[in-house]
């Protein structure tokens, strides 16, 4: 994470622009400002805050509706006068109830996306929620499963009916997700690993 002294704050009378996007989906959800102050105040606080010129006061983007900006990362831009800060919403970005500022839709469906889902089902177990069903049967059980998956694979992939395989594929995935969560990991440790491999 860089530091205040990094950003050039001199330009717009002790102000930066931020623009704001999307850690997962990577959607520009809004342009704030920070000073100096709400810049150390979000790398404190790990939630966005910003100098609002129209109050003349810090504000924490979520302080009154609760659809916080948790932060991921920032990033200066070449001249270190603008900032892109990523970031994990909580709620809609836009005032109005809309997903952007920009009234575009912050949606994708990708294994980052399923992945949230299993994390939440997790954390939230829900009635007549198969997730939840399979974390509460315990890991030998989703352990179980996913050997099961992957034999089931396997023998699709001697065939030559796409839609099968594909359908085999995509439960071993789920089940996947769900033995990582089970132990207490995420993609982005295996990502980890496999930048890690790469990069020797």
């Amino acid at each position: 994470m860089i530091e205040s002294k990094e950003i050039d704050f001199s330009k717009l009378n002790g102000l930066v622009p931020c623009i704001i996007q999307d850690a997962a989906t990577n959607v520009v959800l809004m342009l704030g400002f920070m000073n100096e102050e709400a810049f150390r105040k979000t790398v404190t606080e790990k939630k966005v805050t910003f100098f609002s010129r129209s109050k003349n006061r810090l504000w924490t983007k979520g302080e009154t509706s609760g659809n916080f900006f948790h932060l991921v990362d920032i990033l200066p831009d070449c001249d270190q006068d603008t900032l892109l800060v990523k970031v994990s919403p909580a709620g809609p970005a836009c005032h109005t109830g809309a997903d952007t500022c920009f009234a575009e839709r912050n949606s994708s469906w990708d294994l980052t996306a399923l992945e949230k889902v299993i994390h939440d089902r997790k954390a939230n177990p829900k009635k007549g929620s198969y997730t939840t069903t399979l974390f509460e049967s315990g890991m030998n059980k989703i352990a179980q499963k996913v050997g099961e998956e992957a034999v089931e694979l396997v023998i699709e992939a001697k065939d030559n009916n796409k839609e099968l395989f594909l359908n085999e594929a995509a439960d071993l995935m789920y089940h996947y997700l769900v033995l990582l969560q089970a132990k207490g990991y995420s993609l982005a440790d295996v990502h980890a690993v496999l930048r890690e491999r790469h990069n020797k």
